[in-house]
């Protein structure tokens, strides 16, 4: 019997960014067989997308499958509708009411509607997503009540439930601030995952985990991004990432 066979499955939200990379790394690392789902829903920006079956086989994942929907036919969001204009970092981020114009109406629900068929047929009863609820705050689908909400509809709406399988939707970076979530980040790899280019863990590379550790919270508690995280931006802080490993290789 294959490794994969004797492992317990797991569906994973796989967008092939940074967050849902390291979501990869933290279940691959738990011991699970990762059945890893992408979603072509006519995001403008595509490489992310793109990425997702070369973070999928460096990280070791069971399988990857890429599911296409055309949500350009609905609109109402930046990153589906060709009339509203896609802001720049710190830029008009936020409608009147508080919701970033990135965001995409129900596409949390339904590519989670779409994991959990997937996992149905597996046989999975543990579907993980990279949301997250400190840190990026403003979609309403990122919220640990919603995650909460869609694992009970889950366990109402599924044959496997009705017959005693229960379902967890885990979320494991709902709660982690930019600090963790960098942290978890190097830790695992990631983010020598994302700048080698050519499909190959380079986690390796990192010579001294904790000298990193070290860097990222002096940083931290130097510009006491405790108070203003706000106001920095996902690529600053990616930057700040790689500068840090770059002292220390």
């Amino acid at each position: 019997m294959s490794g994969t066979a004797t492992q317990k499955r797991a569906v994973v939200l796989l967008s092939g960014g940074l967050d849902s990379a390291t979501v990869l790394a933290l279940v691959r690392e738990r011991g699970f067989a990762c059945h890893c789902l992408s979603v072509d829903y006519g995001q403008r920006h595509g490489a992310e997308l793109a990425a997702a079956s070369r973070v999928a086989a460096a990280l070791g994942a069971a399988e990857q499958r890429t599911v296409h929907i055309d949500m350009n036919q609905f609109g109402g969001s930046a990153l589906t509708d060709l009339s509203i204009e896609v802001p720049t970092d710190g830029e008009n981020l936020k409608n009147p009411p508080g919701i970033p114009v990135t965001y995409v109406p129900a596409r949390n629900t339904i590519m989670l509607s779409l994991a959990l068929a997937w996992a149905e047929v597996l046989g999975s009863r543990n579907i993980f997503v990279g949301v997250n609820a400190v840190d990026y705050s403003g979609y309403p689908d990122c919220r640990p009540e919603f995650i909460r909400a869609f694992e009970a509809l889950a366990n109402l709406a599924t044959k496997a439930a009705v017959e005693g399988h229960s379902l967890r939707i885990h979320a494991p970076l709902i709660d982690l601030s930019k600090g963790d979530n960098i942290r978890a980040r190097i830790r695992l790899g990631v983010e020598m995952l994302q700048e080698s280019g050519d499909g190959t863990l380079k986690a390796d590379m990192v010579k001294d985990i904790e000298d990193i550790d070290a860097a990222i919270s002096q940083f931290l508690d130097f510009a006491r991004l405790a108070d203003t995280e706000a106001a920095v931006g996902d690529g600053d802080l990616n930057a700040l990432v790689r500068s840090i490993v770059a002292t220390v290789l």
